[in-house]
This record gives C-alpha cells, sequence and structure tokens, in this order.
C-alpha cells in the first residue's frame, strides 16, 4: 500500500505537532511494509530524497516571501505532485491551508483527514479569517471519504455538527527514561529550580497568562519559555517581560533529547493551549515525568483528568507557582499515573498500528468517481470567505 502524508512542513520535524506526528508515524509504518511518502517544504533543513526508509518529496514554499498565504500555494504545489503518482491513500494532516484545494485529489487515491482542533476558534484570527476557517472545515468534511479524530471531543463535534463518523486515534510519545544532567549546565538552571513552558508563540497558548503569573508568584527561581519568537506575538512578549531576569525566553529548541531533559528536570511544566484536541506537546511532558499545570478546558482535561493542576487565570498560575514544589511526595500519583497512560494509551506503536488498522479497514475502490468539482456556490462561498 502506498502512502502520502501531506499538510506539514516535512520531517525530520523542525516545527510542531504535525511534523512530529508525521515523523513517528511514516517511520512506524515504513517499518510495518508501507511505502510511504512525506511531502516537504523546499527550504525545509533536511534537502535529502530520503529520511529512515521513508521518500521525501519537496515541493516549492513560498511561506517565507508571501507569509502566511503561501501556505495555501504550499499545499497546491503538494497536491499537483499527487495527481502524478498512483497513491492508495492519502493522509492529510489538518486543512486549513488545503480543504479549497480539495477538489483536486487525484480520482484514483482514498483521502483521510486528521481534523486537528477547531482551527477556526483560534484567538490569533481575526472574525474574518475565523469565518474562512469554518468554511474550509466544511469543505475539508465534504472532500474527505474518511475522518480521523485526535480527542474524542472533537470526534463528537464532527459527529453532532456533521452527522460523521470520525476514527478516534490520539497522538503518541515514547516514554523518556535516559534523562542527563548536562543540560542544566547549559541553561545554568538546578534540578527542580526552575518552571517552564513549550509552545509556538500565539495568544491562544495563554503565554501571556502564564507569565502575568510569574511575576504575580515573585519567586526566586527562573522560567524558561521555549519557543520560537520571531513573530509579532513573540516580539510583543519579549518586550512586555524584558524588566523581569526570572524569566528567560531561550528560543526554539528541536532536539528532542534537550527538550525531554528540560522537562524531566522542571518543577512545573506549564500547558496553556485552550484549542485542539490531544496535543503531542502535553503528551510529551507526561513523557519526560513532567509535574503539568495545564490551561483547563475539556481538551486537556481528556488526557490528564485528575493527575494535574489547573490554570484559568494569572492568579491562578501564581498560587500553583508558590505552592508546588515537585519533591513533594504528594504529588508522585501524578507523575506515576500519567506515566502509565504513555505506557498503555499514548504510546507511539498503539498509534502507528491505529492507523495501519484504519488504513486497511479502507476499502481501496478500483475505480472511483469523478470527483466533485465547485459549483457556482461554492465557488462564491469561497471567493465570499477569502
Amino acid at each position: 500500500m502506498r502512502i502520502a502524508i501531506i499538510g506539514t512542513r516535512g520531517i525530520p520535524n523542525h516545527y510542531g505537532g504535525f511534523e512530529q506526528c508525521a515523523e513517528y508515524l511514516s517511520v512506524g509504518l515504513v517499518k510495518k511494509g508501507y511505502e510511504v511518502v512525506v511531502y516537504n517544504s523546499h527550504n525545509h533543513p533536511y534537502q535529502q530524497k530520503e529520511w529512515n526508509g521513508v521518500e521525501i518529496r519537496h515541493c516549492y514554499d513560498p511561506e517565507c516571501k508571501l507569509g502566511t498565504i503561501g501556505q495555501f500555494f504550499y499545499d497546491l504545489n503538494c497536491i499537483r505532485d499527487l495527481r502524478k503518482s498512483n497513491f492508495d491513500i492519502i493522509l492529510q494532516l489538518g486543512y486549513t491551508s488545503s480543504s479549497v484545494w480539495s477538489w483536486l485529489f487525484p480520482r484514483n487515491s482514498v483521502v483521510t483527514t486528521n481534523m486537528d482542533g477547531l482551527e477556526w476558534k483560534r484567538a490569533k484570527y481575526s472574525k474574518p479569517v475565523q469565518r474562512f476557517l469554518h468554511f474550509a472545515e466544511k469543505l475539508a468534511v465534504k472532500h474527505s471519504d474518511h475522518l480521523i479524530a485526535d480527542s474524542p471531543e472533537i470526534q463528537r463535534y464532527l459527529a453532532n455538527k456533521y452527522k460523521k463518523e470520525a476514527t478516534f486515534i490520539p497522538y503518541g510519545a515514547g516514554l523518556f527514561e535516559n534523562p542527563s544532567l548536562e543540560i542544566l549546565e547549559d541553561y545554568d538552571i538546578k534540578v527542580h529550580g526552575y518552571d517552564m513552558l513549550i509552545a509556538r508563540m500565539e495568544p491562544e497558548n495563554s503565554i501571556e497568562t502564564i507569565l502575568d503569573g510569574v511575576v504575580r508568584a515573585d519567586r526566586d527561581r527562573p522560567f524558561l519559555v521555549v519557543g520560537n519568537t520571531a513573530n509579532d506575538f513573540g516580539e510583543y512578549l519579549k518586550l512586555k517581560f524584558a524588566p523581569f531576569n526570572k524569566i528567560r525566553f531561550v528560543g526554539g529548541v528541536y532536539d528532542m533529547g534537550k527538550l525531554n531533559n528540560l522537562r524531566y528536570y522542571s518543577n512545573l511544566y506549564f500547558h496553556g493551549h485552550t484549542v485542539g484536541g490531544t496535543n503531542p506537546s502535553l503528551l510529551e511532558a507526561m513523557a519526560s515525568n513532567g509535574l503539568v499545570c495545564s490551561h483547563d478546558n475539556k481538551f486537556n482535561r481528556a488526557v490528564l483528568g485528575d493527575d494535574a493542576f489547573y490554570f484559568s487565570t494569572a492568579m491562578d498560575v501564581a498560587e500553583h507557582l508558590r505552592a508546588v514544589n515537585k519533591n513533594d511526595k504528594a504529588y508522585e500519583h501524578f507523575l506515576v499515573n500519567n506515566t502509565d497512560k504513555i505506557k498503555t494509551v499514548y504510546t507511539c506503536e498503539n498509534i502507528v498500528n491505529s492507523y495501519a488498522s484504519h488504513f486497511e479497514s479502507i476499502k481501496l475502490d478500483t475505480v472511483k468517481t469523478q470527483p466533485v468539482l465547485p459549483g457556482k456556490m461554492e465557488v462564491a462561498l469561497f471567493l465570499e470567505n477569502a
């Protein structure tokens, strides 16, 4: 079975959650005997045509020149390349900038789409963009043969709104078992003597709320902010919190070994994501023995349950920072229970097996019907929302 994975900036991961998913999933599927192609941006740091048995195809990505609109052209270029090959299944990770082209998918391939979170609810988007993303979501549902939800909440949402069944497949994470103290010297920190967060610099990740809480708590220990700050919101945060020397913006870190060690030795690990399903960075924190303080919403609670601290306001953050010490045995069950979830539910092996089972369950039609081309009404809606 030949499988194409689109919708990411490429592998190995240098960006975020979907890229991390594509990385372990593609390699796992190759080990099972599948032929897998992952589409990479032409300016991805990895320029080879093969990685751990996975074929890499680079397509022109003008995002670096055009900004966000460039993602639409990148996805179009990937889909145009898809049409030159015979793939049994196209796995689409997300739909934000690709669903407008989904009527161009090759007719003889089955399209299954991981619907990600509720993109149109993200606070970073203006109202017109949110309306467009809601429209894009509808197109993704319409033009996909199968849907995947990474959270039971997303699965229920799709069933209620679109009356369409989605297969529940969460993300996975590998258990971190070999910590090294060397990382502490690199960042001038001590075991359980610092708190941290890892996130893209976006408003819906609660970074400003968390850092307001750090200032309010006024603790005499560093707080590490891990994430690329090369955007407007990142620059705003650095400027706002520049007077507080305990808050350290350390930039993007993409070495998984370093990230795992930072999480492992931290006191409190803050997870501020407010929109989405099962977030990969949250699972990685759990797998790295992180003591998690999470934004209080149904997506995060579906994963963590009672095995975490929760916050909604800066005051909540401050109270947790003042009260929680990871060395306290009273919190040990949080760590044990979250580790058990990684071992039994959110393993990379389980996720690869789940995707493989999903693919095998799909009855591949030898000849699919002609793709549904957009009619006048659909074109008009697209132009209106664009």
